[in-house]
């Protein structure tokens, strides 16, 4: 094997995470008849297979890694193309060249390695059959495109190919944590934000929600604008427990992933790490959505005067690849109390400060109101929902139980009705049509 195949001659491809094993293999497939060992083919089996066990990796362990490294490694040029395809540009040439090397990678036989060293078991790995194919990095989905896509570079019978196979890749899913995955999580690590995937999203769509058809239209018609790049607004979605608020935003981020969408969750205690979360994603192609769930404050916090300031925007315009959407019981945003009014009383600037918070609610230039259905509207939902989980019985039989649950489960709203659905799931499964 000669120097072109050499890790260090990559130019753009470089610091890969879990690159270590890259240098291991090509050592090996460069030098195992000067010096290789079968301790050392038994280092990257091992290796192999720990990445085959925590990715839910199967089939040509090799190729997966090589696929994974690929569509992890943030780069001028994978970015450049994630979700907006090929790029102009002498980085191109650059790129090629990278290709040449790893699809030296991709091609090699270990055949004669394995006769050399006397390692027939390499062959295990070039052809794995996983035990679970579960996965503590990807979800199922992102795990299989992988794998798809370690197998589609096997067609590919030139760097050229491969090197466009890759950047429809990059065009389609993205690259790297964002492009891989649909929704994150902020942590706080020495006062800086670390955003971190959320592996398993609840795989709650839009025509999941029952009811609700106004406001989410006007969910679908604000986000729609905004993934399309045109004018979109901040978002409040507000109202009672129980309706569907929160699963609005799941549904959206599961809809709209494919078109760039990504979802990030921030909690109130965090509002701190907000503009740092901003600096990460704001010159990335995809459309972020920052979300904070149930959000509110009572009168000791200030917290809202960090997502105010974010919103209003001081020196520097918003980004406008990222908008802002929260969920609240509170039309507000703020407990609103009588003593909020006398307060002026004995403190001349006190309703200064009652009017700032109240005006934070109104910098989302849309308000989007969750209300709980009435009886006959909750009585629908049970229906449609039970048709749907394939439950037979007589309307008469099925709204008397439902009535009876909400009267000692929280009363009227989707919530409970889904829950209602789930309890006659698991008490009534000779009444359920498989």
């Amino acid at each position: 094997m000669g120097s072109e195949m050499r890790e260090e001659e990559l130019i753009i491809y470089k610091d890969f995470e879990q690159g270590d094993l890259l240098k291991d293999m090509v050592d090996l497939m460069e030098h195992y008849r000067d010096g290789g060992s079968k301790t050392d083919v038994y280092g990257c089996m091992h290796s192999l297979l720990e990445i085959a066990a925590s990715h839910g990796f199967y089939g040509n362990l090799w190729h997966c890694y090589l696929a994974n490294l690929l569509v992890n490694n943030e780069n001028s040029y994978s970015m450049a193309c994630e979700i907006r395809g090929s790029v102009q540009g002498t980085i191109n040439e650059l790129v090629l060249h990278d290709i040449r090397i790893f699809k030296e990678f991709y091609d090699y036989d270990f055949t004669d390695m394995m006769e050399y060293l006397g390692v027939p078991e390499f062959a295990m790995v070039l052809s794995y059959t996983s035990p679970s194919q579960e996965s503590k990095v990807y979800n199922s989905r992102i795990r299989d495109r992988i794998c798809s896509l370690a197998d589609r570079f096997n067609s590919d019978d030139t760097p050229e190919a491969m090197k466009d196979t890759l950047t429809e890749f990059y065009k389609d899913y993205g690259v790297g944590k964002f492009g891989l995955h649909k929704a994150f999580r902020v942590r706080n690590e020495g006062g800086m934000a670390v955003i971190e995937p959320i592996l398993n999203i609840a795989h709650v769509h839009l025509d999941d929600l029952v009811g609700y058809e106004i406001p989410k239209k006007k969910l679908i018609d604000n986000t729609e604008a905004f993934v399309s790049s045109k004018k979109a607004n901040n978002c409040l979605l507000f109202g009672d427990a129980g309706t569907g608020k929160s699963s609005s935003i799941k549904a959206i981020a599961n809809e709209y992933y494919d078109r760039g969408l990504r979802i990030i969750e921030i909690y109130k205690h965090q509002f701190q790490l907000l503009n740092d979360v901003i600096s990460q994603i704001k010159n990335r192609n995809y459309k972020f959505i920052i979300y904070m769930d149930d959000l509110s404050f009572e009168d000791f916090e200030i917290e809202y005067k960090y997502l105010k300031a974010v919103i209003e925007g001081g020196l520097e315009k918003k980004p406008e690849n990222i908008l802002i959407y929260a969920t609240s019981n509170r039309r507000h945003l703020v407990r609103e109390k009588f003593s909020d009014k006398e307060e002026r009383r004995d403190d001349l600037h006190a309703s200064d400060t009652v009017q700032e918070k109240l005006s934070l609610a109104s910098r989302f230039g849309v308000t989007i109101f969750f209300s709980s259905p009435d009886k006959k509207q909750f009585e629908q939902i049970v229906k449609v929902l039970a048709g749907r989980y394939g439950i037979s019985m007589e309307d008469e039989e099925l709204y008397g139980l439902a009535n009876k649950w909400e009267l000692a489960h929280g009363g009227l709203s989707g919530r409970t009705a889904q829950q209602f659905i789930d309890y006659l799931l698991g008490q009534y499964e000779g009444k359920v049509e498989n």
